[in-house]
């Protein structure tokens, strides 16, 4: 990767994903790009186009002015926040990663879109569920990502784009606030912990789902884009993991460094429907096989390094 153009770069991953590349690559070489601009980090310590995902000719025109080598696909409409507006989710989650693998079709360019354990569904094997399985999600951003872990598998068979991709699990970061996932309490929870010592989850007690640290994430990305292609058996949508808690398991730990925190329930239906479709766990061995993933942070570590990094 020498010439990186990514889109959602003010999202969830992408606002950390823009300045850690930045760091790596250099900041003239990584071009950010999204809908709207602010005045975080990633906006503003290199090149910034604003660029909506869903108008082709601009995104093209953005990447060949920059002379991009790469195109990381980051904007997407999150799990909860589709089920709400689902044909906005469809046009916007499907249109823009078409336009997307277009670009790099037409450009040459090496791509990475992210898929998640949302592509997974209620007939999906929960324990240790592994790379290549059932996928009959029920919920629109499900549907979107089995689709579009299809469609990146169809651009690098028909026409030789470098397409890769990860199965993301719930990410959980002291960045950027969450951002309409279901996985999100896991994310509020250190918030609420730091300003309020008590927390009312949405998500029921007894309920599993995979997470992992954004530093992990991060880490996945730039070590499966810099991985070598003869070695990529599935190339798209690897399952990763680190870690499998649930509200209790995370609450405990939290009082290890915050003994009065209080956790609450008041269960949200449509969340914990889409949580209780989801496994358990995941099985990642795909990745360590074919590219050497390996996740730094389990609970613990990621507990004191999340309240460190708050409370500053």
């Amino acid at each position: 990767m020498k010439k990186i153009f990514i889109t959602g770069a003010l999202g969830q991953i992408g606002s950390e994903l823009t300045v850690k590349l930045r760091n790596i690559y250099g900041a003239d070489n990584v071009i950010a790009t999204d809908i709207r601009k602010n005045d975080s980090e990633a906006a503003l310590s290199g090149p910034f186009e604003v660029v909506d995902v869903t108008d082709t000719k601009t995104m093209i025109e953005m990447a060949k002015k920059y002379q991009a080598d790469t195109i990381i696909h980051m904007a997407a409409l999150l799990s909860a926040t589709a089920e709400k507006n689902p044909v906005f989710a469809w046009n916007l989650n499907m249109g823009g990663l078409m336009n997307a693998l277009e670009a790099a079709r037409e450009l040459n360019c090496k791509f990475f879109t992210p898929s998640s354990i949302g592509a997974f569904g209620p007939t999906t094997p929960k324990d240790n569920t592994p790379q290549d399985t059932i996928q009959r999600p029920t919920t629109m951003y499900g549907v979107n990502k089995v689709a579009g872990e299809l469609l990146a598998d169809y651009y690098n068979y028909k026409f030789g784009v470098d397409t890769r991709g990860l199965r993301f699990p719930g990410l959980i970061s002291y960045v950027t606030p969450p951002g309409g996932g279901t996985t999100d309490y896991a994310v509020e929870i250190y918030y609420e912990a730091i300003k309020n010592k008590r927390y009312t989850s949405y998500i029921d007690k007894g309920t599993y789902m995979d997470m992992m640290y954004m530093p992990d994430a991060l880490n996945a990305i730039v070590d499966l884009m810099e991985a070598d292609p003869s070695k990529l058996k599935h190339r798209n949508s690897f399952n990763v993991t680190a870690m499998s808690f649930d509200p209790e398991e995370i609450a405990a730990e939290i009082r290890k460094h915050i003994p009065e925190f209080e956790m609450s329930y008041s269960v949200d239906p449509a969340r914990q429907q889409i949580a209780d479709s989801w496994p358990n766990s995941i099985d990642a061995t795909a990745a360590k096989e074919e590219w050497g993933f390996k996740a730094e942070y389990d609970l613990a570590k990621m507990t004191k390094d999340m309240l460190e990094k708050l409370s500053k």
